[in-house]
């Protein structure tokens, strides 16, 4: 059964979400305060409602309690946000996110229980120092400030070794969850599977330990 979703706020982000959304066949539910924006993405969702105010009366009547999981991406309508979030919350929906502009604003959301805070222009700004900084590092996905997933690039330091040889784990205390070689992947990859130059390598650990391992172990 396919989940549903509800996208709150049509700029930039919440509107690339809904374009992505459509394209996948999902449907989604787009509110936004601006007439002209739910205009633009009335095409694109299921259902596109303007709203000058949202309440809790209002999200009753759009059918807001029945998707499975919400996005509020209000910009800088901080008010918006937080009451939009907290709302969601009391009447039940399973995953809330919602769109940070700022710390403060991230604390506040994650005291009324918001399932998860994005930080897009933090996070991008990360990925993006993580590719500028390393020539073998591709691609990162930050689990929590703790673990990340990350791609790195197989190098000649470790061609021909097996996954057991290399002993990631007690080494660096990481994972290869996986191996992209050329168009095959490689799921969960056995401990005698050999690594080829220019593999790419899926790992996941603690951040420190990735850093350790890609700057050190190969």
């Amino acid at each position: 059964m396919k989940k549903t979703f509800a996208v709150f706020g049509l700029g930039r982000f919440g509107g690339t979400m809904v374009k992505e959304l459509n394209d996948m066949h999902i449907d989604v539910i787009a509110v936004d305060k601006d007439e002209e924006k739910v205009s633009e993405y009335v095409d694109c969702a299921t259902y596109a409602h303007c709203a000058n105010a949202i309440d809790e009366a209002f999200l009753k009547q759009i059918g807001v309690r029945n998707v499975d999981h919400a996005f509020v991406s209000f910009g800088n309508d901080l008010e918006a946000s937080i009451l939009t979030s907290l709302i969601l919350k009391e009447l039940g929906v399973p995953k809330v996110w919602a769109k940070a502009k700022n710390e403060e604003h991230a604390k506040v959301l994650n005291k009324i229980g918001v399932d998860k805070v994005i930080h897009p222009e933090r996070d991008v700004a990360r990925k993006i120092t993580k590719h500028i900084t390393s020539d073998k590092m591709i691609d990162f996905i930050e689990l929590s400030d703790t673990y990340s997933i990350v791609e790195i690039i197989a190098t000649k330091k470790i061609k021909d070794k097996t996954i057991g040889k290399l002993d990631l784990r007690s080494k660096y205390g990481c994972t290869i969850i996986g191996i992209q070689r050329d168009e095959d992947f490689i799921i969960s990859p056995l401990i005698d599977e050999v690594i080829h130059e220019g593999d790419t390598l899926v790992i996941v650990g603690k951040n420190k330990e990735i850093q350790r391992f890609e700057r050190y172990g190969v």
